[in-house]
């Protein structure tokens, strides 16, 4: 008979997701947060992700979802975009009711299976600063006390954010920090307020530095997608993430324009033990029906030009969408999910013809 320590109840959450694990980006099509739940942990057991509907306008896309985490620092909507405000207006006001409402539709998709796993996506700091605007009209970025007040106050507000997920659903909650204007802000190409210019780039140590800081004070398993043409995987591999996630089928990953640098950082991540979550599947549905085997390639060429086995691609990989999946169709969405779950599966147990 199981002994205390064997009671489910009791069993303490697995240091890492399940091998053979599929995942999503963050974004679906629709406005319907209970379909859009029920479908993500229909399709995605093993790590299913709070879903985002950014076409629900204000409020529901990555900064104003990210913005109304906030504490004690609110954004509005200008014509420019979002821009720091005295006091929370109707937009935080609206970005919160939108939270509130996914949170509750996702536990109640949950209910029935309780996955160990979830995962939750807000814009990463240095992303969030790039895309608010101070009351000047500058960006944030271009106040280094600016972004650290935004990153302190981000954190705060995840931290809440991250107890209250993993109190409703009873799982581990993995965080998600997407930084897709990361490689912009390291090389300065961002434009200033007139256009005129470009934002002073901010140095490596820097950028790691506040990642890092950041990772260590949410106190929950991190990961940082970035699914940007060069993303900076070596800096991202330097601040205790739990997993980087990249657009695998970027030019710099596959095929004869794999850049050397590219596949070398990969391989310090994998050497380290650090899984990729690997984008695979085609965020828009593609002219032919694609075969679960040419998707799979991609991680089968990337494991082999590493050196690494295919039977440790089960722990080492994540398959995902290649970016958010609100640009798709409802049906592509489901089906785009369905691929990245059988890969998933696929990597732990190839099929023998593959």
């Amino acid at each position: 008979m199981p002994g205390p320590a064997e009671d489910p109840a009791e069993t303490p959450p697995p240091a890492r997701w399940p091998d053979g694990a599929a995942t999503g980006v963050g974004s679906l099509p629709g406005t319907d947060a209970r379909e859009a739940a029920a479908t993500v942990v229909g399709e995605l057991p093993l790590l299913p992700h709070l879903p985002e509907l950014p076409v629900r306008g204000v409020g529901a896309d990555m900064i104003g979802r990210t913005a109304g985490l906030l504490v004690d620092l609110a954004v509005e909507v200008v014509p420019t975009g979002y821009r720091v405000t005295a006091r929370p207006g109707r937009d935080h006001r609206r970005a919160v009711d939108l939270r509130r409402a996914d949170v509750d539709a996702f536990d109640e998709a949950c209910d029935p299976v309780r996955p160990d796993w979830v995962k939750v996506q807000v814009a990463g700091p240095w992303t969030l600063a790039a895309a608010v605007e101070l009351h000047t009209g500058h960006r944030v970025l271009t106040d280094r006390g600016g972004v650290r007040e935004f990153t302190a106050s981000l954190t705060e507000g995840l931290l809440a954010h991250v107890g209250e997920v993993a109190e409703r659903t009873g799982a581990q909650v993995l965080v998600q920090l997407d930084e897709p204007a990361l490689p912009a802000v390291l090389d300065g190409s961002l434009p200033t307020a007139s256009g005129f210019g470009t934002v002073r780039a901010v140095p490596e140590p820097d950028a790691q530095d506040a990642l890092r800081d950041m990772v260590a004070a949410l106190g929950a398993p991190v990961v940082v997608h970035c699914c940007a043409d060069r993303p900076p995987v070596r800096l991202l591999a330097g601040i205790g993430a739990a997993g980087i996630g990249i657009d695998a089928t970027r030019p710099a990953f596959t095929g004869a324009t794999a850049r050397p640098a590219a596949l070398d950082a990969l391989g310090e991540v994998w050497d380290a033990g650090t899984p990729l979550l690997l984008g695979l599947v085609p965020a828009r549905e593609p002219a032919t029906r694609p075969v679960l085997r040419d998707l799979a390639r991609g991680a089968f060429d990337l494991a082999d030009r590493l050196g690494f086995d295919r039977a440790r691609l089960g722990a080492l990989a994540v398959p995902t969408p290649t970016c958010g999946l609100a640009g798709a169709t409802p049906a592509w969405a489901r089906r785009a999910m369905a691929l990245a779950r059988d890969l998933g599966q696929a990597f732990v147990d190839p099929p023998e013809d593959w």
